[in-house]
């Protein structure tokens, strides 16, 4: 399989490491602008990179565009009439709808694809939707790509991918955020930095793990650590009534919403 990617940014670069660490039957080039980053390309992944797209794209059996939204236009310019019609197009542009991509390109073998941040250690977790134009041995490698990066998930209709998009795909900064307020917690009671922000993320870290593990529910698992009259408890309730459960729920539909404000071009 052929991979052009347009933009080595930090998500190509880690799609591609994934790749080329799986083992899987690819040759990659990329398209990218900056010299400093093609030779870093070069140097590091062992990718061939041009600064000329059209170049990247030719021969391509998948052209990933990993751009910023606001660069989809020109893209689009440069590659609209010289892609053939054995070629997808697949998108890890956040909340750019496939309906846009392929106005802008006359092209209707499309993929969409969200990541997330997580996938530059392999332990992302990807949605995705293809159109029905889209070979099933590109569905298939494409799946296989995704699992490089960590998880996937295949979805029928394409909504799911913006839902994904402020759940999973925003999801890492609202993480951080609560590893952070753990952590400074701990510093303020008195515990030095290092040491707090080691036990916050290494909690967070471990109750994800036992949750995807065990296969429980989480309340059932926020059961069995939290004791009558306990410090859990005392904590519970005080998450409870700052309306820590209302405030991520309002977090993750802001994130929706801004999301169609900006595929609308708002």
């Amino acid at each position: 399989m052929r991979i052009a990617f347009i933009g080595g940014g930090v998500m190509a670069q880690a799609i591609i490491a994934g790749v080329k660490d799986a083992g899987l039957d690819a040759s990659i080039i990329v398209g990218e602008p900056f010299e400093m980053r093609r030779e870093s390309l070069k140097n590091d992944l062992g990718v061939e990179a041009t600064d000329n797209n059209k170049e990247a794209v030719t021969g391509a059996d998948i052209i990933v565009l990993a751009v910023k939204p606001q660069q989809l236009d020109a893209v689009a310019g440069e590659l609209k009439g010289v892609l053939n019609s054995d070629q997808t197009v697949l998108s890890i542009m956040a909340g750019v709808k496939m309906h846009s991509i392929g106005l802008k390109l006359g092209h209707t073998k499309l993929i969409r694809v969200m990541p997330n941040t997580p996938a530059q250690i392999r332990k992302g977790i990807s949605a995705w939707h293809a159109s029905d134009s889209v070979d099933q041995a590109t569905i298939d490698f494409v799946g296989s790509m995704l699992k490089a990066i960590g998880d996937e998930l295949k979805f029928s209709d394409e909504k799911n991918i913006d839902i994904a998009t402020a759940l999973s795909g925003s999801g890492p900064g609202y993480v951080f955020v609560m590893i952070e307020a753990l952590a400074d917690a701990g510093v303020e009671l008195g515990l030095p930095v290092h040491v707090a922000r080691h036990l916050a993320s290494q909690t967070v870290l471990g109750s994800a793990a036992l949750q995807r593990e065990s296969g429980k529910h989480p309340a059932e698992l926020r059961n069995m650590v939290t004791s009558p009259g306990g410090t859990t408890a005392a904590g519970l309730a005080e998450l409870e009534n700052g309306a820590f459960r209302a405030t991520i729920a309002n977090a993750v539909r802001s994130a929706y919403e801004r999301g169609e404000e900006l595929a609308g071009g708002k």
